[in-house]
């Protein structure tokens, strides 16, 4: 059983999430947003550790920092700590169905969140609002969806109609 392995999935993925993060949504629709970039490096660390640890992760965080506008080093940050977790736990969670892995994204995008409060509160910036929450939610059940897209795309499953 042989698999063709693209590596032009890996920087096309960053790209494309840092652009769906780019999208612009309609105010009403903002706060489900899922936080693409953490869904995808979630996806890299999971199955390919060796190319994506911890170094890219936080580079790619400061790429979106200055993509996004945002404080420098914020999404820098919060990616490093969520691969940190799924770096720990990377052994039982690859073996996971993939309901229970969107479970445990979820909690991941939900931690996100949590470092990401801390992070304003600690700068006296304004309180997040309350629909700030439900950008998890979103993410994890998106999970599937972007862990089958990804996984066929980067074994060329598309290819085989």
């Amino acid at each position: 059983m042989s698999r063709t392995l693209t590596h032009w999935v890996l920087p096309l993925s960053v790209v494309v999430a840092l652009l769906l993060g780019l999208l612009p949504l309609p105010p009403m629709l903002q706060p489900l947003r899922p936080y693409w970039l953490a869904l995808v490096l979630a996806y890299w660390m999971i199955e390919e550790p060796d190319r994506v640890g911890l170094g890219v992760v936080f580079l790619v965080g400061l790429v979106a920092d200055l993509a996004f506008g945002t404080l420098l080093g914020e999404q820098a940050l919060r990616l490093v700590v969520m691969g940190f977790i799924l770096q720990r736990f990377r052994a039982r969670l690859r073996f996971f169905p993939i309901s229970q892995q969107a479970l445990a994204i979820g909690g991941l995008l939900f931690n996100d969140r949590i470092v990401a409060a801390a992070i304003h509160l600690a700068l006296g910036l304004k309180a997040l609002p309350a629909m700030f929450w439900l950008a998890p939610v979103a993410g994890m059940v998106l999970w599937p969806l972007v862990f089958l897209t990804l996984d066929a795309a980067r074994y060329g499953r598309w290819r085989r109609g």
